[in-house]
């Protein structure tokens, strides 16, 4: 107790746990898209319960592995050795997650834009999708940001107790906006194929930083909120265009 007090105190524990809350929630923005994508491909009765489940499991998953905080940073060290580059355990993880995402984004953009597949395929994959399996591939792409969060984290600060507050916050936020980020994805269905693509990006980051390469996490946000923007601004001038259509028909009449 004494502690948590002396760290209530402390304007460097504060900064820390500020600037974990944002890296949290940023890392969180990937999570929370396939999630949309991935739940509204239930029933639409279900989907609100699968989103609820599959944030909770991932909080009670993150707070496990910040208990055994002191095994995650071993997951750093080499394993062996492949074309002068040391692959430790969280190089494989990460490797494994973006191949995971690389394929499932891929898999839905063939889905949304064949033209042959999409009235088979597409729909039998949308009517068989089980609570399960999309609780399942929510909590399997959790783990892969989990570790790489709670790795960097680490490095940003040695306090736990910092790590967990960071980590509710964040979470109970993307709890928020979970329903209303999924009802957007499903009214607007451009929005869906722009957020595959940052799936693809963010799976191709993931196996990137796999490998060796490092990819600056800014670059990689600046580029979906700009994509965010202009599809934002498309958005308000179909919009526009539609709320004329009528009377452009009107006038044309008389």
């Amino acid at each position: 107790m004494q502690d948590i007090i002396t760290l209530a105190s402390s304007p460097a524990a504060w900064i820390a746990l500020i600037s974990l809350i944002a890296m949290e929630v940023v890392l969180g923005i990937d999570n929370l898209v396939f999630i949309s994508i991935l739940s509204n491909k239930l029933p639409a009765q279900q989907r609100e319960k699968a989103r609820r489940i599959g944030i909770g499991l991932a909080l009670v998953m993150r707070l496990a592995l910040l208990g055994t905080v002191a095994w995650i940073v071993k997951l750093t060290n080499p394993v062996f050795t492949l074309f002068d580059h040391g692959f430790s355990w969280k190089d494989m993880i990460l490797i494994a997650g973006g191949l995971f995402l690389v394929w499932k984004a891929t898999k839905e953009i063939h889905h949304t834009v064949d033209p042959v597949d999409k009235d088979s395929d597409f729909l039998t994959t949308s009517t068989t999708a089980t609570m399960g399996a999309v609780v399942g591939q929510i909590l399997l792409l959790d783990l892969v940001f989990s570790v790489d969060s709670i790795i960097t984290a680490v490095g940003m600060t040695e306090h736990v107790i910092i790590m967990v507050i960071a980590v509710i916050v964040a979470v109970t936020a993307m709890l928020l906006a979970a329903n209303p980020l999924g009802r957007f994805i499903e009214k607007n269905p451009t929005v869906v194929m722009l957020a595959l693509g940052f799936l693809m990006m963010i799976g191709m980051t993931l196996i990137a930083d796999g490998m060796g390469f490092h990819v600056p996490k800014g670059y990689i946000y600046a580029a979906m909120a700009f994509s965010a923007l202009v599809e934002g601004l498309n958005m308000m001038a179909r919009r526009r265009n539609k709320r004329k259509s009528p009377k452009s028909d009107e006038h044309t009449l008389h």
